[in-house]
């Protein structure tokens, strides 16, 4: 009966005899990600891929699936770190099992480690991300030189977005506030309703509109007024087709078939809008 969780059959998976077998002979972390002992970052991250998906409690609710997952996680998380590695290929194999399982376990979990492969956002856990792409986990979580060090590196990158967060405050600050809103704002006396005359978007203005705008002036007002709400409705529809496109992205991959068929349905008002205001455009 072969370690490897890729050939390891469902049926013994997931029986009582065959967990306890994974558990007390599949220590080799090769053999659980069924790959060789020179298997490349590439071979590790493929392998990987297939079996988290194929054993995540989410879509596998097996008994034993679920210590399948965390083990074929505590796996990939050792042998892709190099220094890990490197201590595992030297130590692992000389080692008690119950020592080597102290010794070798991932600063990561497994639903981690899962969420950063699969869009779920970066681990909670003590792992730092470097720019060639490659992780390296601290082995000893009291090390806090590196995190200053980190945070450092972290500000120096967010620098650029906070100097035009800041510049872009600033232009707001000095900019006048234009005398409509597209919504009922009591707060800005923008109460009156009124609508525009080419596209018929309702817009709010104060009770003095009428009086300080007319002829060429309220045209440009209402030309305004379009484009912001043409901007609004861009932004709404890329927001709308992401939610979308999530979705399905997720049913896939859990096999999920109610979730498939909700997002299938989930319309998309804002590009049906857009739509239907350039078709009148032209």
């Amino acid at each position: 009966l072969d370690c490897s969780v890729s050939v390891l059959p469902v049926p013994v998976i997931i029986s009582v005899f065959g967990l306890v077998f994974f558990q007390n002979n599949c220590k080799n972390y090769y053999e659980i990600l069924g790959v060789q002992k020179d298997a490349s970052e590439d071979d590790l991250k493929k392998a990987y891929r297939k079996l988290a998906l194929k054993f995540h409690p989410d879509k596998n609710h097996a008994p034993g699936a679920t210590e399948a997952f965390k083990a074929i996680g505590n796996a990939y998380a050792v042998l892709s770190n190099v220094e890990k590695r490197r201590q595992y290929d030297q130590l692992g194999s000389t080692r008690s099992s119950q020592t080597n399982d102290t010794h070798f376990q991932a600063d990561i979990s497994p639903e981690d480690l899962f969420n950063m492969f699969f869009g779920g956002g970066f681990p909670s856990s003590n792992v730092h991300m470097y720019s060639n792409g490659r992780m390296r986990f601290n082995q000893n979580h009291g090390e806090r030189g590196e995190h200053r060090g980190g945070g450092l590196a972290l500000l120096m990158q967010l620098m650029p977005i906070l100097i035009l967060v800041i510049v872009s405050a600033l232009s707001q600050m000095m900019v006048t506030n234009p005398p409509y809103s597209l919504s009922f704002r009591p707060s800005a006396g923008h109460t009156h309703k009124r609508v525009t005359e080419n596209l018929a978007v309702t817009f709010y203005v104060n009770e003095r509109f009428s009086q300080d705008y007319s002829g060429a002036n309220l045209k440009r007002v209402e030309s305004s007024v379009e484009d912001d709400y043409i901007s609004n409705l861009r932004n709404n529809c890329w927001k709308e087709k992401q939610q979308k496109e999530g979705l399905l992205y997720r049913a896939r991959y859990f096999g999920d078939s109610d979730l498939y068929q909700r997002a299938q349905r989930m319309g998309t008002p804002s590009c049906s809008r857009l739509s239907e205001v350039q078709a009148s455009l032209h």
